[in-house]
């Protein structure tokens, strides 16, 4: 026993005094506190008073025996660990002492040394149990604790402008601010220990938290944010992380809410002035780009002298235009939720097979080799919009030859992977610096250097690719290195028909 601990008590009953006097005198040299009684009446009634980790009980008393002794020790505290003496040390004695809950048995007589080890051993398993207890304390806290603390962490979360709500491994709301209370119209006295469903009127959500309170997403760094609509008139944005004990362990999730109503407002007022300028400027510009083909088709006809590159210019310009109206009309239609076609049965191997042959020619103009790597069997139909994804994968190429010089190689890549579909567009073109990886899907947002200065581009191709793949519920990646070209990687679910 560590002689700098606090004296663990040992209670010594027997009704030979010779016997407590020795134990008292070996077990006190070692570090231990010992109380004695002659009687188990005794005995018990010491035990009333002190705590006591270890009882060593004769077993052959007077009046009340050991094995009675034992029954009322371990009613009144079932942790105490008992040892009993007996002169009778046969196996039919320690099975019963055993059955009746005793710990250990020591024989008489016995000698100072294995008085020592006995109780020495009770001592260390005594110790491991109040450290298996503290640890069990320590893991049985659980979050709910945030919700009674007052501490500055807790001044500090219930002041922030944003809402935080912190749930348990259960789901149960165990913490929510005043911010969290008033952006869910929640009454300002609503208590914690709540499910996550009571507060959050979004079932795909909160099947979200609870998965990530019970650990689902701890390896997870792209745990996606969520659009809340609290009424007609209110909009959230919802991210959400689990929050990791000590050792890793997740004790529940964090949400933190944002009001985004004045975006959504002012964005929505945005995509209308655009769909409506748009749709008034498509038609002139049109009229004016098929007027300068025409002049430009008659002075050539006429050989009048005059330099046609004016006219071809400007006719450049005004197909640039119409591009440009065309892609602002598009993305005015995926943020809001209009899909050009319903969902249908798409045969991916068909399809990239017409968008490849279709921009071959293109490639053979700058005399580039584009290359379609099918697996040997057929992947499964995609249930999606057509038309979005011929937009999805004809941007991706025509940017891939765009983005390639002369010479260059451009493949497409199709293959299986688990319950979805991964489509690869792999170019060694004039690559993408790091710093503009981030923003290459921002509206018009566009990487102009030496290499790519001359290239005419609307900066709408990528965030329209990024707007469907996401409608579709899929993702897109891009990795790519200066000089050494890209990988843009879109990965599609697997969406089986629906039978009905």
């Amino acid at each position: 026993m560590d002689k700098t601990d606090k004296p663990m008590s040992v209670l010594v009953v027997d009704d030979e005094k010779d016997i407590r006097d020795a134990c008292e005198r070996i077990l006190t040299r070692i570090g231990f506190q010992v109380l004695t009684a002659s009687t188990g009446a005794a005995a018990l009634e010491v035990m009333s008073r002190n705590s006591v980790p270890i009882l060593l009980l004769d077993l052959k008393m007077p009046g009340m025996d050991g094995m009675q002794v034992l029954t009322h020790v371990r009613e009144m505290d079932e942790t105490t660990l008992v040892i009993m003496i007996t002169g009778f040390a046969t196996v039919e004695t320690a099975i019963e002492a055993m059955k009746n809950g005793a710990y250990d048995f020591i024989a008489k007589p016995f000698e100072p040394e294995q008085l020592r080890i006995v109780v020495n051993r009770a001592a260390e398993k005594m110790q491991l149990l109040h450290e298996t207890r503290a640890l069990e304390e320590e893991r049985n806290r659980t979050l709910a604790d945030l919700h009674t603390e007052k501490t500055r962490i807790r001044t500090i979360v219930e002041s922030l402008p944003d809402g935080v709500g912190v749930t348990n491994s259960q789901g149960q709301m165990v913490l929510m601010n005043p911010a969290f209370l008033q952006l869910l119209d929640l009454p300002p006295d609503c208590a914690p220990g709540k499910p996550i469903e009571a507060c959050i009127a979004d079932n795909e959500f909160c099947n979200l938290i609870r998965e990530i309170s019970q650990g689902w997403h701890v390896d997870y760094e792209d745990i996606p944010s969520h659009e809340l609509d609290v009424s007609d008139e209110k909009f959230l944005l919802a991210r959400s992380r689990p929050v990791l004990g000590e050792k890793n362990q997740c004790l529940g999730a964090v949400v933190n809410l944002v009001d985004i109503t004045s975006m959504k407002i002012i964005d929505r007022m945005k995509s209308e002035f655009v769909a409506k300028v748009s749709h008034e400027l498509r038609s002139p510009l049109s009229t004016i780009h098929e007027q300068l083909a025409h002049v430009l088709s008659e002075m050539l006809e006429e050989s009048s002298g005059v330099d046609p590159h004016i006219l071809q210019r400007a006719k450049e310009k005004t197909h640039g235009l119409i591009s440009l109206i065309g892609d602002l009309l598009d993305l005015s239609r995926i943020e809001a939720g209009i899909v050009t076609q319903e969902p249908t049965s798409v045969c991916i191997d068909e399809l990239l097979k017409n968008i490849v042959d279709f921009m071959g020619t293109r490639a053979k103009g700058k005399n580039q080799s584009l290359l379609l790597d099918l697996p040997d069997q057929p992947l499964p139909a995609l249930m999606a919009d057509p038309l979005a994804l011929e937009s999805i994968f004809g941007n991706l190429i025509a940017n891939a030859l765009n983005y390639t010089p002369q010479g260059g190689l451009i493949r497409v890549r199709a293959e299986l992977a688990g319950i979805s579909i991964r489509v690869s567009v792999i170019d060694n073109g004039f690559g993408i610096g790091a710093r503009h990886l981030e923003k290459i899907f921002d509206r018009f947002y566009r990487v102009k250097d030496e290499n790519t200065r001359f290239i005419t581009g609307t900066g709408l191709g990528l965030p329209i690719v990024k707007g469907l793949v996401d409608s579709l519920g899929g993702f897109i990646d891009v990795e790519s290195t200066p000089a050494s070209g890209s990988t843009f990687t879109v990965t599609l679910p697997v969406k089986e028909a629906d039978s009905s």
